[in-house]
């Protein structure tokens, strides 16, 4: 991707701070809407690390309508998921997950994409265009004098946002719930996916690529790396063998936090806006968050095109946060409400309530 200027003319300039998912698909949509457009990333290469991102019908919509190229890459290397279930510890069946019903609904099933894939495939599209400048190791110290730089200001930096901390204060910030995760791949493929409920800790599941099986593992927040093993020793099959099987080198671990208070607005003084978790960091539990990111691109960048020239640019920011604000609040505490669910010590009482669900 370049990194020269964009080129000069009547385009509005826009300024995305951050480069994960959320960033550069809102890139995308705002060169789409004839935006001059311009990444910063804090770090000095981007970040391909992670294993399989669930993305839902409608996170695949908005992404087909952000960039074509990138649909089609998540349709030919993306994995369907379509079956998997909530299990005891010792393997016996909990309940089904919504999976079949989530396809039958929306007439296309979940698709698992290795999370590198999707962020190459979002930075090819941008290359494409040849005119959106990206700066990696450009930390942003003061988001005020980029307000006054760019007509338009999008905090995608994740839930330690300088920009919402800049602009929205920090009554709302990232707030941890307990527990930490683990993440993996191990080279073979599970005979089983979903997930499996113990008491305090809960060990996850999924396919991500022909031989290979993605994996998650939460524990409380004082477990260390060399306890973990010791966490799901006597689970069932084959969960002791994906952590057996799996470099530790190749773990990755971070405390699950999510974003508290919720944000009054995702917007601010009719030329910034949040998307991703810089607006509503949530808890993985419902594999929403590449989700909830990619809706708010294409909403953020739908409104921009909408209302047309600068001066309709605070409508648009308040039609986006119409759209997108209690949508995707509603899913972050949904996913926090389920997260203490799944690691409730009071496991009997859970397991009958598993038990009652269609």
């Amino acid at each position: 991707m370049h990194s020269t200027s964009v080129p000069s003319g009547s385009a509005r300039g826009a300024v995305v701070v951050g480069a994960g998912v959320g960033g550069l698909a809102t890139a995308l949509g705002l060169r789409r809407a004839g935006w001059q457009v311009t990444v910063l990333e804090r770090r000095n290469e981007l970040e391909r690390y992670g294993t399989a991102l669930g993305i839902h019908p409608t996170a695949q919509a908005a992404l087909g309508r952000l960039g074509e190229s990138v649909a089609a890459m998540l349709n030919r290397r993306g994995v369907p998921y379509r079956t998997a279930h909530a299990r005891r510890p010792d393997g016996s069946e909990l309940a089904r997950l919504p999976l079949e019903r989530i396809e039958k609904k929306a007439g296309r099933p979940e698709l698992l994409i290795f999370r590198p894939y999707l962020i190459d495939a979002l930075v090819e599209a941008l290359d494409g265009y040849g005119d959106v400048t990206l700066k990696l190791g450009e930390r942003v110290d003061d988001p005020a004098a980029l307000a006054r730089e760019y007509d338009l200001v999008v905090g995608a930096d994740g839930i330690n946002s300088a920009v919402r901390t800049a602009f929205f204060g920090t009554r709302s910030r990232p707030r941890h719930i307990g527990t930490v995760a683990w993440i993996g791949t191990a080279e073979f493929t599970s005979p089983v996916y979903g997930e499996t409920w113990g008491q305090g800790r809960f060990f996850g599941m999924t396919p991500v690529e022909p031989g290979r099986t993605n994996w998650y593992a939460v524990a409380p927040e004082a477990t260390t790396a060399d306890e973990l093993c010791g966490l799901f020793t006597g689970w069932h099959d084959p969960i002791p063998r994906l952590l057996a099987e799996t470099d530790p080198a190749d773990r990755l671990r971070y405390e699950m936090r999510h974003l508290y208070p919720a944000l009054p607005s995702f917007v601010h003084g009719g030329h910034i806006a949040l998307v991703g978790d810089a607006a509503h960091a949530m808890t993985p539990n419902l594999g929403q968050g590449a989700c909830t990111a990619l809706l708010d691109a294409e909403a953020l960048t739908r409104a921009l095109a909408r209302h047309g020239d600068a001066g309709g640019l605070p409508a648009a920011l308040r039609a986006y946060d119409t759209e997108r604000r209690r949508s995707a609040q509603r899913t972050a505490l949904a996913s926090r409400t389920l997260h203490r669910l799944m690691t409730t010590r009071h496991t009997r009482a859970r397991d009958t309530l598993l038990r009652l669900l269609p």
